[in-house]
């Protein structure tokens, strides 16, 4: 028998409740939910609209915070942060890949792929180096001095990738990371993250509309009416 204390969750929340506005317009997005996040997980988060993954997720990236409950990262009592420290923590441990590329027009993907390592403060060396290698591992290293709009959506998708794990974040947040992608291109990009998760440990957390999307996910999490409803684990 090991006698290894349990390892703490990576993220955690604790009867997290999130309310919007006040009085009668007051709007209950979660309603007190639990959930723990491990290292090394890779977790889908499902439900119609207005169920509360995305502002979920949004409180688990340190984009929002609770209106009570408790919420960990990295063992980091996150509630009681300013919003600079909390900013902190997005910039130094945090990716995140949205629906839309959000890249610049004008750079190359290389250049873009660089842009939260100039955040951060790596030298230029380290952050040519560190991008160049995270377009290799999305499979665009010969793609690196093309302009987004000489790539397709998929590609342009990658590079959003390549730029959230080049700052080697310890979880990446992908929000309908296919939304705008055909079938084809969705699975492709699927596959990808599914690698990441399984090759290099990253630890994903993705909301999306789509079954088959979720299925590429170690967990599913279903949210109903600002509740977890329920998890299945593949």
């Amino acid at each position: 028998m090991s006698d290894e204390a349990p390892r703490a969750p990576l993220v955690e929340l604790r009867g997290v409740r999130r309310v919007y506005g006040s009085g009668e317009a007051a709007v209950e997005a979660l309603r007190g939910i639990d959930l723990e996040i491990g290292a090394g997980d890779f977790i889908a988060m499902m439900g119609p609209s207005g169920s509360g993954k995305s502002t979920c997720m949004n409180i688990l990236g340190c984009l929002d915070k609770p209106s009570a409950g408790q919420h960990r990262f990295q063992g980091v009592d996150v509630g009681v942060l300013s919003a600079d420290e909390r900013a902190l923590v997005r910039r130094s441990a945090i990716g995140f890949v949205f629906q839309g590329f959000n890249l610049l027009p004008r750079t190359s993907a290389l250049e873009n792929v660089e842009l939260p390592l100039v955040y951060r403060g790596v030298r230029t060396a380290a952050r040519r180096a560190r991008a160049l290698a995270a377009l290799a591992a999305v499979g665009l290293a010969d793609r690196a001095r093309h302009a987004p709009n000489e790539l397709s959506g998929g590609q342009q998708q990658r590079v959003a990738i390549a730029r959230a794990i080049a700052a080697e974040p310890s979880v990446l947040f992908a929000d309908e990371p296919t939304g705008n992608l055909d079938t084809a291109r969705s699975h492709e990009l699927m596959q990808l993250l599914a690698g990441l998760n399984a090759e290099r440990g990253l630890t994903i957390v993705m909301v999306t509309h789509e079954a088959d999307m979720a299925e590429y996910a170690r967990r599913t999490v279903y949210f109903r009416d600002g509740l977890i409803e329920r998890e299945v684990s593949a």
